[in-house]
């Protein structure tokens, strides 16, 4: 036999062992036949359900009231949150820049000061 054919013999062997395991794999995932499967599933589902509250979700999208106001309120705080954390960050740039044109640099420190004095006549300091 020569090494071909021995490569061919092994793959048919794998080939087979595969469909043996597909077959298995398709027995075992079968619709149940017994009610006894039949009941596990719908306990397993039931669970799974429980577990996501469903029940609670759809009382929460039967209810457009609850629905919108809770929106508004979650974009609310979204609105303000970035407003805050926006302002915040920027103040914080305008130190480190008023610092850094404390630190006379060439270059930078003229580029630095123009934007520093914009910023201060903005706000009107």
């Amino acid at each position: 036999m020569t090494a071909s054919e021995e490569e061919m013999r092994h793959s048919k062997e794998e080939a087979e062992r595969v469909d043996e395991a597909l077959d298995e794999a398709r027995a075992r995932n079968a619709e149940p036949t017994d009610w006894e499967d039949l009941r596990d599933k719908v306990t397993e589902l039931y669970l799974v359900l429980e577990r996501i509250n469903l029940t609670d979700y759809i009382a929460y999208l039967n209810n457009p009231r609850r629905l919108l106001w809770l929106n508004f309120g979650v974009g609310l705080v979204k609105g303000l949150g970035g407003a805050i954390g926006a302002t915040l960050l920027l103040g914080l740039l305008v130190m480190f820049l008023k610092r850094l044109v404390l630190l006379n640099i060439p270059v930078i420190g003229g580029v630095i000061g123009e934007i520093v004095k914009i910023v201060n006549a903005h706000n009107g300091s």
